[in-house]
């Protein structure tokens, strides 16, 4: 007979468990959300993933989260400046959400009241205790905000969604449904002070012909946790664009799910990871094409200093019937340090015959004919690293083809390289 026995908890994975004790009364939800927190709690219960989960392989999670910090019911952070002047601020704090703005054309709710009510369990609910950040944020979120853009509504300010925290634990849902032929663009904003576990998971469906433009500006601090998790789905003639920016964190996972569902749609995605430190930065992504005629370029650029290190996994899995599909993916990554790290993993699966589908991934340093050249000019070695730098990154960033974003991602830039580079 073999007997197998079952490996002893971790202390962060004995926190957790804890916690949930400790916070169940606490906690919103009718009668369906306690049995999918339960859920996601028996999951938490068989273990945090390891490298041995092949989407995890790079990051030992049950290794890396060594310790949870505890909540904190008297924490409270403060509303920061919108990212782009002109913007409605949707603020998170700590996670109570503290502001119900009104915008035309976009319908506001509270996460807290969907899942007090219920109306929140079948829609989000399903599947997500099924994985070690929808096990988390499934058994610990409180609340966020959920929008509905009506049908045809062209939102001229952007909206940005603020999940700030001081320390603790903070767990939050954004829900988005952009409702057929609508515009808009939307900011998610995750950063905060102190030792921190973040969790935050986006639920996104993009109906037929609209756009919907994405930005994902990460900052944690040196020692927060983030786990971050964006599932969208697109439907035809649709188009959807996602940019991210990782510039913080000392564990940060970061997973998109999309669906390519509705033929003749277009998902683009443009990322940028800035890693320092002892900073660990994996994003996965898992892109379906589901339908004919579909395009999508995926671009991520990653700068790696100190003793960072940095994870990219793409896979591509293109549909028997999506043929014509057009996908393509690049990976690129700039070490400014023997001692950085940075795994590319790139994936393709495709069933169908006629398609045009490609990916790549490289890994280089800095030029020094290019440094040398700047450096004959005058120009400090520190002034010229981060000229290149920054070339290397202008092009993603660019790519937003919104001058004020443009610009505002580019100061950001500009201060971590005055800080790490």
């Amino acid at each position: 007979m073999n007997v197998h026995a079952t490996p002893q908890m971790t202390a962060a994975e004995q926190a957790l468990i804890d916690t949930y004790g400790q916070l169940f009364s606490d906690l919103p939800g009718d009668t369906a959300v306690v049995v999918r927190r339960d859920e996601a709690v028996e999951a938490l219960k068989s273990g945090l993933p390891t490298r041995r989960v092949e989407a995890w392989h790079y990051t030992d999670l049950r290794r890396l989260l060594s310790t949870v910090p505890a909540f904190d019911p008297l924490a409270r952070a403060k509303e920061q400046p919108a990212l782009l002047s002109g913007a409605t601020v949707l603020p998170v704090l700590s996670g109570t959400v503290t502001s119900m703005p009104q915008i035309e054309g976009v319908a506001i709710r509270r996460i807290f009241d969907r899942l007090s009510d219920g109306s929140l369990a079948a829609q989000l609910f399903d599947g997500d205790a099924a994985d070690a950040i929808g096990a988390i944020n499934t058994a610990f979120v409180g609340d966020g905000y959920a929008l509905d853009i009506a049908e045809g509504a062209e939102i001229a300010k952007p909206i940005e969604l603020q999940n700030l925290h001081e320390g603790g634990q903070t767990h939050v849902r954004f829900a988005t449904h952009a409702g057929r032929n609508s515009r808009a663009t939307i900011v998610e904003r995750q950063t905060g002070t102190g030792e921190a576990l973040v969790s935050a998971i986006s639920h996104i469906t993009v109906e037929d012909g609209a756009e919907l433009t994405w930005i994902i500006l990460q900052e944690q601090p040196d020692d927060a946790t983030f786990l971050g998790q964006t599932n969208i789905e697109i439907g035809a003639d649709a188009k959807f664009t996602l940019f991210f920016m990782n510039a913080g964190g000392k564990l940060v996972r970061q997973e998109v799910t999309v669906n390519v569902a509705g033929e003749g749609s277009e998902f683009i995605l443009r990322g940028v990871n800035l890693l320092a430190g002892g900073t660990h930065c994996d994003v996965t992504m898992v892109l379906d094409h589901a339908a004919a005629n579909t395009v999508s370029t995926e671009v991520i650029r990653n700068v790696v200093t100190d003793q960072a290190k940095g994870v990219f996994q793409g896979q591509i899995r293109v549909a028997r019937e999506a043929q014509k599909t057009d996908a393509k993916m690049a990976c690129n990554t700039l070490l400014l340090t023997d001692e950085g790290e940075f795994s590319a993993k790139p994936e393709l699966e495709i069933f169908a015959d006629d398609v045009a589908c490609g990916h790549g991934a490289t890994v280089t340093e800095i030029d020094q004919g290019h440094l040398f050249y700047l450096m004959a000019r005058g120009i400090d070695e520190k002034t010229a690293r981060g000229l290149l730098v920054r070339a290397f990154l202008a092009e993603v960033i660019e790519d937003l083809e919104n001058e004020a974003m443009v610009e505002a991602l580019e100061e950001k830039l500009t201060a971590w390289f005055a800080t790490h580079g």
